[in-house]
């Protein structure tokens, strides 16, 4: 039986980098050799508490953000070969749902799932190989395409706000989604306000998000100090706690539009001013996840150099350092760390 080396999750706070079997691809399937996996904050989440939908059977195969070169294909498979370049989405939605058929593919009922990018080689399921997997051009390089997946979420979470030239955005955060939020609103000709708490995030959110203004969160900082006047066109919320939620509904300006981006955990609850939602015309939205359309756009804005997401890699690692990785993540000295397998 062939063997490779992969991160494996027994339960949170406990990953190995172990030995695992390397199975041949089924039907449809690809097997890739991953040059390149990124740090994910959803990944740090799951290794701290678990989660429901991504880590079902245990020892569960871990990480889902990766790129790297086909080495064999399953039965069926026509698109690809092997020594192709390739970068696979996390997802691929069935298409014959009553989600997909309502064009809302993100929420399909029967979402295909991909894990275990933390690894020597990625097997990748069937229909994410038919519907959520592209061909990477020669002149980008893995660690660049394996940005695809957070940058196809954030696009999507970016369109739906609908931002105009001239608009006045904040976004609160400064991880990965809040940078790409800085930046695709920088590039939709918005001023942008950028707030965070990590130093070196913030500095980020200068050099690479292009922010205007880049306020430190500090119990101090006054919501009239964020707002300075009537409040902000667009408040995009990408932290995902319920405090910051409230705190996006206190900087949009009357008839602004909040989206709660991040994800807060299960069970918490935010309150809303009704009178202020009202009369004040509020618009609220969230957006969950991507779809293929924005797994590919997001590919494109790479390859075209119309975004290059490499500054915010903060370290390379070998792949055996995964849970040091994330640590590095968890104590805010890292935003992304590349991890690439030893060979």
């Amino acid at each position: 039986m062939t063997m490779m080396m992969a991160a494996r999750f027994y339960a949170p706070g406990d990953v190995r980098y172990e030995p695992v079997p390397l199975n041949p691809p089924g039907p449809g399937e690809l097997v890739v050799e991953v040059k390149t996996a990124l740090t994910c904050g959803t990944d740090l989440k799951a290794y701290r508490r678990g989660h429901p939908v991504l880590l079902k059977n245990f020892p569960a195969l871990f990480g889902h953000e990766g790129a790297g070169i086909v080495t064999a294909v399953g039965e069926g498979v026509h698109r690809f070969k092997p020594g192709d370049r390739v970068v696979a989405a996390n997802s691929a939605p069935c298409d014959a749902c009553f989600f997909c058929l309502k064009g809302q593919p993100n929420l399909c009922e029967s979402l295909d799932l991909l894990n275990g990018a933390y690894a020597q080689y990625l097997t990748i399921p069937a229909r994410i190989a038919e519907k959520n997997t592209l061909q990477i051009p020669p002149h980008v390089p893995f660690e660049k395409a394996a940005f695809c997946e957070p940058l196809a979420v954030c696009l999507r979470g970016i369109e739906a706000c609908n931002i105009q030239p001239g608009d006045t955005v904040c976004v609160i955060g400064t991880g990965t989604v809040g940078q790409f939020m800085i930046r695709l609103a920088t590039l939709k000709g918005a001023t942008v306000v950028a707030l965070g708490r990590n130093a070196m995030k913030r500095q980020l959110a200068q050099t690479f998000g292009h922010a205007d203004h880049v306020l430190e969160m500090t119990p101090e900082l006054s919501i009239e100090t964020i707002r300075s006047g009537h409040g902000f066109d667009v408040v995009i919320e990408a932290v995902g706690q319920p405090a910051t939620w409230a705190l996006a509904l206190n900087l949009v300006r009357k008839g602004g539009l909040i989206n709660w981006f991040g994800g807060c955990a299960s069970g918490t609850k935010v309150e809303v001013d009704t009178r202020r939602m009202h009369y004040d015309e509020l618009t609220l939205i969230s957006l969950f996840h991507h779809t293929p359309h924005y797994f590919a756009q997001a590919l494109d804005l790479i390859s075209r150099d119309v975004l290059d997401p490499t500054p915010l890699i903060s370290d390379h690692q070998p792949m055996s350092q995964v849970v040091e990785a994330l640590k590095q993540v968890e104590a805010g000295k890292a935003v992304k760390v590349a991890l690439s397998p030893e060979l």
